[in-house]
């Protein structure tokens, strides 16, 4: 039987959003892409004009710091531009190893392991240890590189709506059927909404039901805890969290991943995780400033830092309600029953369009 073969690239030309892309061009309401001029902080100039910057993940403000500056430099002198190697082969340097030493400190784990990127953190991380004969229970909210790296495992997925406790526990009874082992994944603070997850109940299931846990921290990281140490150490659960994944692109002024955990599942990744073998290493000059950005996380100063963070991300939260925009909060509070707040701040809108011509007006405002 002749079969028609059709044009791979003929998607790119007709899916769903071209029209509505093509108009957003038009009227110059598209928001991605914009070209930045100078270094990121609170005011950045973007395009010709000076901007108020509500859009970064630069939650310390440390990208500016002089020491975290230094010590990238320092590093670019001293190891160059780039490793030009894998981790595994000619790419590893000492500062990998203060890297990787100071992150299991501040975790309170046995060990950690750094990746280039935080997207290959979990991406490894996840494909390396579940196979076509475990399951994973995911969040629907979960960041994307989560849904990826299960989709590399091959393992069974079983997911549940976004912070249903209820369908988590659902989930957990039909995975004992499954065979093999279960792993629970959720993200400590979700990127889309800035709520915190109820963690302590997801390991309490878990646990309850036999499967390991794992918590990206990435938006946790250097903002919630008294160490900054994420949503573990602020609701409490730290000892009871298996796998923490951050990264060095939001609070620690770098770019890059880690993943904390046991010496023996961390030495595993690093002889089997194909997104930690099978990539470049980071450059030096990202491994200085992440190590310099956290050891001031880790310093007397950190306290102080995620304190400003806090209270400029209710500042802000509580002036965009006072103005009557439908403001997200965590509706969470720490194991002291402190209210949690993020500098994750959505205001909703309700319409992708409506968004883009609001967009537009800050931007035109110079937000």
């Amino acid at each position: 039987m002749a079969t028609t073969v059709t044009d791979l690239f003929e998607k790119a030309r007709s899916h769903e959003r071209v029209e509505i892309l093509r108009a957003a061009r038009e009227q110059d309401l598209i928001p991605y892409f914009r070209i930045l001029e100078g270094e990121a902080g609170p005011v950045v100039e973007m395009e010709g004009a000076e901007r108020v910057m509500l859009g970064s993940n630069n939650y310390l403000g440390l990208t500016r710091d002089p020491r975290v500056k230094r010590a990238a430099a320092e590093a670019l002198e001293r190891y160059g531009t780039a490793l030009t190697g894998s981790r595994f082969l000619n790419g590893t340097i000492p500062l990998h190893g203060e890297l990787e030493r100071s992150i299991a400190e501040w975790m309170g784990t046995e060990d950690a392991l750094v990746f280039t990127t935080g997207y290959q953190a979990n991406l490894g991380t996840i494909g390396t240890l579940l196979g076509p004969t475990d399951t994973v229970i995911c969040d629907s909210g979960d960041h994307a590189s989560i849904l990826d790296g299960v989709a590399m495992s091959h393992a069974k997925v079983r997911p549940f709506r976004h912070n249903r406790l209820d369908k988590l526990e659902t989930m957990l009874e039909r995975a004992e059927g499954d065979g093999g082992g279960v792993l629970v994944v959720v993200d400590g603070v979700f990127s889309m909404e800035g709520d915190v997850c109820d963690v302590p109940t997801v390991a309490s299931l878990a646990r309850a039901h036999g499967a390991r846990v794992m918590v990206d921290e990435a938006h946790g990281v250097g903002v919630l805890g008294a160490r900054g140490a994420g949503a573990c150490e602020a609701l409490g659960v730290e000892s009871e969290v298996d796998l923490r994944m951050g990264t060095f692109s939001k609070s620690l002024a770098s770019c890059g991943g880690f993943i904390a955990g046991p010496a023996d599942v961390i030495d595993f990744l690093r002889i089997q995780s194909r997104t930690f073998m099978f990539t470049a290493a980071a450059v030096p000059a990202a491994l200085g400033a992440a190590l310099e950005a956290v050891r001031i996380c880790r310093s007397p100063e950190g306290p102080e830092l995620f304190a400003r963070l806090r209270e400029n991300a209710l500042h802000l939260e509580r002036g965009l309600q006072d103005l009557g925009y439908r403001v997200i909060e965590t509706g969470a509070s720490d194991s002291d029953g402190a209210p949690l707040v993020t500098p994750v701040v959505p205001v909703l809108i309700g319409d992708d369009w409506q968004a883009a011509q609001m967009w537009k007006a800050l931007f035109d405002a110079g937000v």
